[in-house]
This record gives C-alpha cells, structure tokens and sequence, in this order.
C-alpha cells in the first residue's frame, strides 16, 4: 500500500514515515512544504512531493495519484493565529480530502485533537476554541464524504520514546501520549481494514498497539 503522508515534516510525520518504511505491507510517501526538507525522508526510502497546503486542491490532488491512502498529519502549530489555523488545520485537511477525491484514494486516515466535539468548542479557552473548532468541521467534512477513513483523536503528545502500549478506545480519560505510540497507530490502521468508519481518542496505556487496534 502507497501512502501520502500530509505533514511529513512534523514531529508525528517523520515518525510516521519511519514506522511506514519499517512495514512490509506499506510505502511512504511525505509530502513537505520545501525541497530542503527532502533528504531526511530520501534517507528512509520514502519518495517525496513539495506540495504546500495552501496550494490549490489540484497541486495536492496530484501528488496523491498512484496512492492507496492519504493521512493528514499537518497541523498550523501552537504559535500561531487564527488565520493559519483555519488556512491548515480546516482549510488545508478540506483541501487534501478532496484531493483524495479526485486521484481515486479512497482510504483516508485523519490526525485530528482529543476532543473535538461542539462542547469542547465552547468549553476551550479562548486562545484554543479556533483549533479545536477547526479540527471538528474537518473531521466532520471527512465523515460526510465517501472515503474509506479513521479518526485518531492523540491526547497530550509528548516526545517520549514509545512504548508501543496504549489505550484506545471511543472515549478515554484525558492523558499523555508519545508521538512515536500515534505514528505506530496510524501505521496499525493502515494495515487493518477494520478500523474504517472509525474514530477512537488515544493515550498511553497497558495494551499492545496491535490489540488495541484489533479491538476497537
């Protein structure tokens, strides 16, 4: 299976792509902003397409051709504003699920926040709501479409080295997660059709990640 990953150069991206490269059922292919950020994932193996987000849905569309999935994985950051947060983490995953649309992939994994529900829109502080609000119309768009997609829902991301034990489940109680455990559960989707139609919150816990995912 070919994936495109969307957001390569991020901190759960370039883990993804490694943990994609080490499966001998998946390739990577990272999609970056710059040509300069290419080398790390030549070195992986992976094939790469310079494709911004704020791109045209074509320009994306088009490094999606040939792949069997696309995960989005991108996200505007914590620094900065509203603008870039609608542009990326609303506009930019609209954007890639109709790019998935229109190369033919029809499976679509979507890196999304712990909580993205109408009351956790109005219960964030202020300087958070727009994130979270951005993040639940995208998730909305993707369930409405016709791709075969997963929601992942990651609590507090950590850069601890993963455990390769979490806990993932509908609902979960808020906790921390290593991004290496989200990369490895994504991979873990991608190999199992079972977690199609699904969106699951995601933490550190005591089960394996392949149980975990067989038993959502």
């Amino acid at each position: 299976m070919n994936v495109l990953v969307v957001g390569a150069n991020g901190q759960i991206g370039k883990h993804l792509v490694s943990s994609i490269q080490n499966s001998d059922k998946l390739k990577a292919k990272a999609m970056i902003r710059k040509e300069e950020q290419a080398s790390y994932f030549k070195e992986l193996g992976a094939d790469t397409a310079v494709v911004d987000l704020e791109d045209s849905i074509e320009a994306i569309a088009k490094a999606a051709e040939g792949m069997d999935a696309v995960v989005f994985t991108a996200g505007s950051g914590p620094h900065t504003g509203k603008d870039k947060t609608i542009m990326i983490d609303l506009d930019g995953a609209v954007k890639t699920i109709k790019a998935a649309e229109k190369a033919g992939v029809k499976r679509f994994v979507m890196v999304s926040s712990f909580d993205t529900s109408r009351e956790a829109i109005l219960e964030a502080p202020e300087s958070f709501s727009p994130y979270v609000a951005a993040k639940h119309y995208a998730d909305e768009w993707l369930k409405a479409s016709d791709l075969d997609y997963t929601i992942v829902q990651p609590g507090m991301l950590t850069n601890e080295e993963g455990t390769g034990q979490v806990q993932a489940e509908t609902k979960v109680e808020r906790g921390e997660v290593p991004r290496q455990d989200v990369a490895d559960v994504i991979t873990a989707c991608l190999e199992n059709d079972a977690t199609t139609g699904k969106q699951f919150q995601l933490v550190g816990g005591s089960t394996s990640i392949r149980e975990a995912i067989q038993s959502l």
